[in-house]
């Protein structure tokens, strides 16, 4: 897969995580939209599991991610190898690990994280059903499926499975399915709503 290609299924991922942590509230899309409003801060840890064909285990990476209303987000990747993402008040930087050493990645790729994260704020404001790339479908057992609208969507992703935790504003797990014998799974813990973050960590990598 080119970079164009894994930076649009990364920030698919994001986008839909930052959007579906709000989702243990209601029953409804417009009772996400109310529940939302309550919300100021989110910060979890993740456990990410990359599941292939030909890998005999899968791969796993473990991170952080953070969120400030109404436009701060950091997402980060600290095992096994480093990167964040940072947005403060609508700009965005990138630190990708080079020779282990954080470096700003100031490639065209920016473009598309830009797209993204303005998606990103939208789904933070609860607008969840105003997202055009996916049509939304609840199911018995706290499960939500999210299939893309377009076939150039379909091509990277297939379809999006989310289990719903028993608090609300929690997610359980989020499962990408890139294809039939390929997807990547994210699992949440440590989840803390409503607690004022440093505006530091959204402007600083350290």
């Amino acid at each position: 897969m080119n970079n164009q290609n894994t930076s649009k299924v990364l920030f698919m991922t994001i986008m839909t995580i930052a959007a579906l942590l709000f989702i243990g509230w209601a029953d409804t899309l417009e009772g996400i939209k109310g529940a939302s409003a309550e919300i100021t801060s989110i910060s979890a840890e993740f456990t990410q599991e990359k599941h292939m064909k030909i890998l005999v285990k899968p791969l796993v990476s473990k991170g952080a991610l953070y969120y400030q209303s109404p436009m701060s987000l950091r997402w980060e990747y600290y095992h096994p190898v480093q990167s964040i993402l940072l947005m403060s008040n609508g700009k965005i930087k990138r630190y990708i690990q080079r020779n282990k050493t954080l470096v700003q990645d100031t490639g065209a790729n920016l473009q598309i994280m830009q797209i993204a994260l303005q998606e990103i704020a939208r789904w933070l404001d609860g607008r969840f059903d105003e997202n055009p790339a996916f049509t939304a479908h609840l199911e018995p057992g706290r499960k939500i499926i999210l299939s893309p609208k377009e076939k150039s969507i379909s091509r990277l992703i297939q379809r999006i499975e989310l289990i719903l935790s028993d608090h609300p504003g929690m997610m359980k797990s989020i499962t990408i399915f890139e294809s039939n014998d390929s997807f990547t799974k994210l699992i949440f813990n440590n989840v803390v709503l409503n607690q004022k973050i440093p505006e530091s960590r959204f402007r600083t990598i350290r």
